[in-house]
């Protein structure tokens, strides 16, 4: 089964900063009440909406400069409806998807060490990867690239060369493997705790089962309704995953939701297993994207469909229950690539990814709302940022910039991105 079922509870308690109240009319006992509630949430130098992968590093990171933080999030600790839960996520520098991405990767490696050192606990495993594709494929053609401008280590492999290495995989004869030594993968629920206990460790305040009804300029600050309280702070996060399109869409952003099952397996232990020296792998073959981890400790083989995906109309209500006609897709890329793998289905998940036009994260202040800042669609592709990208979120937040190169990621291009997109629909 999936590791990481056990989630320790969060202590969320933490004394409120109260107000004198000065009543200029003789008010009603529930004006009384509101008003006290509102004065009573209004000394936060910040709040962070949404505490997942990104929502919980942004906590932690303007916790420890100092700032009387509150994040909120409408579902209990450790929760699984969202893109932070499924035991695992790869890191990875020689990054396909977009060479413009790998100073950030290069900030986010020693983060997440750091974060391992202050937690005491293991958060990164360095299993390596093997990238298998076309030699003139997305995949393939993308890492090379950004391998070279970024003089990144890799090694190139053939077929023969990969399945002698590596004897539960196969390889087609004609196709390219990059194998990239420092990447691996992250335990996601034990960073997203970490980022939590810590944030709250140095003053952090986090409510959970907060379900966040709108946000408006309030003066020179920001009011946060939620569906049992008002919350006034002088800047605003916005880190709330599938959630996120709703809340933006005065800028014109326009994210997908597609569901994305993960499935675990039985798999032989010598030829699977990250303790026998078995890498991470992600395939580009005609059916898709694949990608999977070995076997850790006492679980099993995990392994995904990274493309494609059904479409999710409200992330409240989806259909988590095992999808059989997607797991047949799973079960035969594993047939024809991990041969050796038992089919036996152990365990399944769903989580989802939010979608932007090419695939590019948004991370960005608001022009018209300098004091809030947002990290939204990381479609598919996020976690391993998160740590950095709560980084990011905090030096927007507090010094109005970023020392790193993050405008690729800004409003206009994503806006620029997705009107390319719609053009080309038509």
């Amino acid at each position: 089964m999936p590791p990481g079922a056990m989630r320790p509870a969060f202590n969320s308690n933490s004394s409120l900063h109260v107000s004198t109240i000065n009543w200029q009319d003789p008010p009603s006992p529930i004006d009384r009440d509101r008003c006290r509630r509102e004065i009573q949430m209004s000394n936060y130098d910040a709040i962070v909406l949404g505490t997942g992968g990104v929502g919980s590093a942004a906590l932690f990171h303007l916790a420890r400069r100092g700032s009387r933080v509150l994040g909120l999030d409408r579902f209990p600790a450790g929760h699984d409806q969202g893109s932070s839960h499924g035991a695992t996520r790869l890191i990875r520098q020689a990054y396909y998807e977009h060479p413009d991405y790998v100073p950030l990767l290069k900030r986010a490696y020693p983060l997440w060490e750091e974060l391992e050192q202050l937690c005491q606990q293991p958060l990164y495993h360095q299993s390596g990867i093997i990238e298998v594709g076309p030699a003139d494929g997305e995949l393939v053609r993308g890492i090379l690239a950004t391998a070279s401008e970024h003089d990144l280590p890799i090694e190139l492999l053939d077929a023969d060369e990969t399945e002698k290495r590596w004897p539960g995989f196969r390889v087609p004869a004609d196709y390219q493997v990059v194998f990239e030594q420092r990447s691996g993968f992250l335990m996601v629920e034990d960073c997203v705790r970490a980022h939590l206990k810590l944030a709250q460790a140095q003053g952090a305040e986090v409510q959970f089962n907060q379900v966040i009804r709108s946000w408006q300029a309030d003066g020179d600050s920001y009011r946060v309704q939620t569906e049992s309280d008002v919350f006034h702070a002088d800047r605003l996060i916005i880190t709330m995953g599938s959630w996120a399109g709703p809340m933006l869409l005065e800028l014109g952003l326009q994210f997908k939701v597609l569901k994305k099952p993960l499935h675990w397996y039985r798999a032989e232990r010598s030829l699977y297993h990250q303790e026998q020296g078995c890498p991470c792998f992600f395939y580009e073959i005609p059916e898709g994207h694949f990608y999977g981890f070995p076997a850790i400790g006492d679980g099993d083989l995990k392994v995904a469909l990274h493309s494609g995906g059904d479409e999710v109309t409200d992330p409240l209500h989806v259909d988590r229950t095992l999808d059989r006609q997607e797991q047949e897709v799973v079960e035969t890329f594993l047939a024809n690539y991990l041969p050796s793998v038992n089919r036996e289905a152990t365990g399944h998940a769903v989580c989802m990814y939010t979608m932007a036009a090419d695939r590019f994260f948004v991370v960005d202040r608001l022009a018209e709302h300098t004091g809030v800042v947002i990290a939204a669609g990381l479609s598919g592709h996020g976690f391993k940022f998160t740590s950095v990208l709560g980084e990011t979120l905090a030096q927007l937040a507090l010094d109005g910039s970023s020392a790193l190169p993050i405008d690729f990621l800004s409003i206009q291009n994503a806006l620029a991105r997705q009107r390319q997109a719609d053009t080309e629909k038509r």
